[in-house]
């Protein structure tokens, strides 16, 4: 059955849906001409014309829908030359009704247990049951996943470029990942660290950090000449008493200046003997004048690699690279070049008193402290310039280091819990799809012999009889239906056998067509199908029949319900729309007072016109108190409808003065006078032909101007036939 329906964009609804919701078995529609009802039962019989409306079927099973509106009419009786047959199963051969009743149970258990086969696994509203589950389940590790990327975007962005954007994709990348991720694990310190040079602008190659390179300044410091006491000759005469007082030096200085003031002593500046000279001389020896040399040649050499050990600190610490510790290389750079100026110091006194033994400070840790940093730099650049050549095969590789570490430490439980949980749903999953397939093919199989069973038990001639007999007790006495003379089709002959189609009285094919559709409930077109679940829609069925037809028609329609009720019939759910308050009157009463408070027993609407477009209106018991109430509310609403108005007072002047009045249109006009008079008989002769329309779509030029005057003069008819404290009385609504 059709649960909810939704209008809009279509003949008169405007842009905002209009929807009918929480439908019944039963569902009773008032309106008036023009409003809208027979746009509801087009859009019923074929949605898919449609685009901007939609219908909603129970369990997403759409039945087929029998529409008697005014297409089914024109479709039927006008266009076609002849009526189509209608096939009913024959009642003479029992066995083939039991066995068509016996399958017909057997497809139902089919479609009950594809029901819930398709409840467990899509539910009821198509969006829970097990795929309900695995949506659920893909969208909570999609959350999860998304955490992550929220979590380490800033640092790996580039690992994840494409998705950042995207949680959906970035689900998928991750479900991939899982799957072919053969990266080595690293930890997240190595990872961040490396991103710097490798996720971002590509690396420039960087030049090497200078190297210190071998140097021989440490050599000198086990030079022998430096413990040596440097002294002259011990058996010159004058050797004794210089070890004595240990001036060795102080006399090799002297004999510099005595060489300049000879032969005067340069100290105590008396004469010096031609022997003493000698005796100096020999004191201080070639032996005495090698070391002294050795000495300044190692001054010197000590100098010469110092200078060129400070020159290369200073490259290094020109070349500013970013990849060697410029704190600690300082730091040696500044303790090597203040104890090479110790070192300076040392040879200097060395060289000024050979007989002093003296110790160089050690440059050898500092040294190596300091070509560690330089060599520790190499290979940082080294490392970095490796990546630099090799950038897109490095982001490959981080990459898939990132995600690596995403799925082994940040999603692993997370992903493992899914993996077995979705496992199990796709299992499910596809179980349920293969039985409902199997299941949907043993119903195709049933439905098949079913219709083989209907073909060899169908007949149209029960309907010729059931028509005509209705025909005749209902006093249509001047024609009747009856089989053509080729093909499943009926005719229409008059009692002398000529044809009757063209010469019926609008109410005569009014009647007919009704009867037609009524046993096309019971039957179908074709050999097979009138066993199939449907959907009964009758739009207006009483438009231009006289009262006596009007309880016929309504009589037939409500037998119907008791079957449904019961649920031993094809039909399924009942629509009756209708202007008539009369008719809605007989075929919504019920003499079980409690059927209207049945939970989805029926439902009640009222369909409007106004200047927004028409409207619907859902109402929790029958709206028309009296039918009649509600027309002469229509008329109390400030906002009339010119669209709607003038059939409004139609029909309160047609079921006042003919049908309870009893008066005729022509006497209350003769009650007035001159323009009064011939107002009167436009309001009259506009009723008149008003009568004549059915159907929503019908149009009447009739301007909003035209209201207040029409309005007045229907208040006049009132007051003519001395019947104002009954129009004073409606229009001051309900106490």
């Amino acid at each position: 059955m059709i649960e909810s329906l939704s209008i809009a964009k279509t003949a008169t609804y405007g842009i905002v849906p209009q929807t009918l919701a929480g439908l019944a078995r039963f569902n009773f529609l008032f309106g008036s001409n023009g409003a809208g009802k027979t746009t509801i039962t087009k859009i019923i019989a074929n949605p898919g014309a449609y685009p901007n409306c939609s219908v909603a079927w129970k369990k997403g099973t759409p039945l087929e829908p029998l529409v008697y509106n005014r297409d089914f009419v024109e479709r039927n009786f006008n266009a076609a030359p002849r009526l189509k047959g209608i096939f009913t199963l024959g009642e003479q051969d029992i066995n083939n009704l039991e066995a068509i009743a016996a399958k017909k149970v057997e497809l139902d258990a089919i479609s009950k247990s594809i029901e819930q086969l398709t409840n467990t696994l899509q539910g009821a509203d198509q969006k829970s049951g097990k795929k309900g589950e695995l949506t659920t389940l893909e969208s909570e590790i999609k959350d999860k996943c998304w955490a992550q990327k929220q979590k380490h975007e800033d640092a790996f962005k580039d690992a994840f470029t494409g998705l950042r954007a995207n949680s959906e994709k970035f689900k998928e990348r991750t479900l991939t990942e899982l799957a072919s991720n053969k990266a080595e694990l690293k930890a997240l310190d190595y990872l961040t660290e490396k991103a710097k040079t490798v996720f971002g602008e590509a690396p420039a190659i960087e030049a090497a950090v200078p190297s210190l390179g071998a140097t021989g300044i440490t050599g000198h410091e086990s030079n022998p000449i430096l413990a040596k006491k440097v002294i002259g000759k011990e058996d010159v005469d004058i050797a004794e008493l210089i070890q004595r007082l240990g001036n060795s030096d102080w006399v090799k200085q002297g004999q510099v200046f005595y060489g300049q003031s000879k032969p005067t002593c340069p100290f105590c500046q008396q004469q010096v003997l031609d022997s003493f000279e000698v005796s100096l001389s020999s004191y201080f020896d070639e032996t005495f004048a090698q070391d002294t040399a050795a000495i300044a040649d190692l001054q010197s050499v000590y100098e010469r690699d110092a200078d060129a050990l400070r020159a290369k600190l200073k490259a290094v610490a020109d070349a500013n690279s970013r990849f060697i510790n410029v704190d600690a290389f300082e730091a040696e750079r500044s303790a090597i070049e203040a104890r090479l100026a110790t070192n300076a110091l040392l040879l200097s006194s060395k060289g000024k008193e050979p007989s002093l033994p003296i110790q160089l400070e050690s440059l050898t840790e500092m040294l190596a402290s300091a070509t560690k940093l330089v060599a520790d730099a190499n290979a940082a650049v080294t490392a970095h310039n490796e990546i630099a050549r090799n950038i897109t095969k490095e982001r490959a590789n981080l990459t898939g280091q990132v995600w690596k570490y995403v799925l082994e430490i940040e999603l692993k439980a997370e992903l493992t819990a899914y993996t077995a949980k979705k496992a199990g749903l796709t299992a499910a999953i596809s179980k349920l799809g293969l039985q409902i397939q199997e299941a949907t093919a043993s119903k195709a199989a049933k439905a098949k012999e079913i219709k083989e069973l209907e073909k060899s038990a169908t007949s149209i001639e029960p309907t010729i009889e059931g028509i005509n007999s209705l025909l005749k007790s209902f006093g249509f006495r001047n024609f009747s239906l009856a089989k053509a003379d080729d093909g499943p089709f009926y005719k229409l002959v008059r009692s002398d056998g000529s044809d009757a189609k063209e010469s019926l009285s609008e109410g005569e094919r009014s009647f007919l067509t009704f009867l037609y559709f009524f046993h096309l409930l019971k039957g179908s077109e074709s050999e097979s199908g009138m066993t199939s679940d449907r959907v009964v829609v009758f739009d207006d069925p009483v438009s231009s029949l006289d009262s006596d037809v009007l309880f016929i028609v309504s009589s037939l329609i409500k037998s119907l319900f008791d079957p449904v009720r019961e649920k031993k019939s094809g039909i399924k759910q009942i629509f009756v729309l209708t202007h008539n308050v009369y008719f809605h009157k007989e075929v919504t009463y019920t003499s079980d007072r409690g059927d209207d408070a049945k939970v989805g027993e029926r439902t009640y609407w009222t369909v409007r016109k106004g200047d927004g477009g028409a409207t619907v209106q859902l109402h929790k018991s029958n709206p028309i108190k009296t039918s009649y109430d509600l027309l002469w509310a229509e008329l109390r609403r400030p906002d009339k409808s010119a669209l709607t108005v003038q059939n409004t007072m139609r029909r309160i002047l047609e079921n006042y003065f003919k049908i309870l009045g009893r008066i005729d249109f022509d006497k209350i006009c003769d009650e007035f006078q001159g323009q009064q008079k011939a107002m009167c008989r436009s309001l009259f002769a506009w009723v008149n032909d008003g009568s004549h329309f059915a159907h929503d779509d019908a149009f009447y030029t009739f301007d909003e101007a035209s209201i207040e005057v029409y309005m007045d003069i229907f208040k006049q008819v009132f007051m003519k036939t001395n019947q104002q404290a009954h129009y004073d009385m409606m229009m001051a609504g309900p106490h």
